[in-house]
């Protein structure tokens, strides 16, 4: 089975259609145990071996990250459900070759099978995260509620989509923590699921622990769990549903693009004009890379007011 990487919308300002994310279901029937697996006449298929390939891997845009890669995929014969963290696994007979990216599965079932870059964090998923931080905030108790817990939309995307904002924490010190900018690193997402569920005690003891606590007395904490839920959902790598790179639209870097624009990045216009409204004293960027076991951060180091005179001397 040959497939093709679908490319985001292009993006004027980089000159690039960007594409590497890829997740996709195939559907088997005809083995043995079917109700459709044959008529009388018919030897039942008792097992299906089939290799894909994606046979544009060599022009993604960032083909050096293929050799070593695992794609996933779900043994499951109906869609992960959103807490379904153990409805992925790794095929590991990935290859990179020849420009193409390879594998083979063995199907022994009907039904479907989910193929995927990395782990899917779909929208239906997004949409349980926030009504989960929601219940907590309304169901706190008072070792939550002396925090302020609050769940706002900042405004909405191109698509119509809600710009959740999780608040939590009752310090002076005002921090940023934005997510998934790049709808294709799904991973960051994976990140503030977690962030948020020890933040809000979204647990089954539903209790706070010593470490949490420090920094909710610490640090008033704004969090975005999906920077870009449009190119989320649409399966975009690097942009929103109309080619913006969100990761440049934070300011205007040549004269004939102006960023952010309520007609191209209103997500990045909404976050921004709510950090105008609180202020900010510390900021992270979650990010995912091709290359790297884990996420990271983007801080602010580059932005013309940073300061060597910090208290923590960087």
């Amino acid at each position: 089975v040959s497939l093709h990487v679908r490319p985001d919308v292009f993006t004027s300002l980089e000159d690039i259609a960007h594409m590497q994310y890829f997740s996709f279901r195939v559907f088997v029937s005809g083995l043995h145990g079917g109700h459709d697996a044959g008529t009388a006449d018919e030897e039942p298929i008792k097992l299906l071996t089939v290799t894909y390939e994606i046979a544009n891997a060599h022009a993604v845009s960032y083909p050096e990250a293929w050799p070593g890669t695992t794609v996933f995929y779900s043994p499951r014969t109906s869609a992960p459900t959103p807490a379904d963290d153990d409805a992925w696994r790794r095929n590991l007979t990935t290859r990179y070759v020849d420009g193409k990216l390879t594998w083979t599965h063995v199907h022994s079932v009907n039904g479907s099978v989910f193929f995927s870059y990395f782990p899917m964090y779909g929208y239906e998923r997004h949409l349980k995260l926030v009504a989960d931080c929601a219940a907590a905030a309304v169901a706190a108790g008072p070792s939550l509620a002396e925090y302020r817990p609050r769940i706002a939309s900042l405004g909405q995307t191109i698509q119509g989509r809600e710009l959740e904002c999780v608040s939590i924490g009752k310090g002076t010190t005002v921090a940023w923590i934005i997510h998934r900018q790049h709808p294709g690193e799904t991973m960051a997402e994976f990140f503030a699921e977690g962030l948020l569920h020890r933040l809000l005690g979204v647990s089954p003891s539903s209790e706070l622990d010593e470490p949490t606590r420090r920094v909710l007395q610490a640090y008033r904490l704004h969090i975005v769990p999906n920077m870009c839920p449009d190119g989320s959902v649409l399966g975009h790598l690097r942009t929103n549903s109309v080619g913006a790179n969100l990761n440049r639209e934070w300011t205007t870097v040549r004269p004939d693009y102006v960023a952010p624009s309520p007609s191209r990045s209103p997500e990045v216009l909404s976050v921004l004009s709510a950090m105008d409204r609180t202020g900010v004293d510390f900021f992270l960027d979650v990010h995912g890379d091709e290359e790297l076991p884990y996420v990271f951060f983007s801080g602010a180091e580059r932005t013309p007011i940073w300061s060597k005179d910090a208290p923590d001397g960087t």
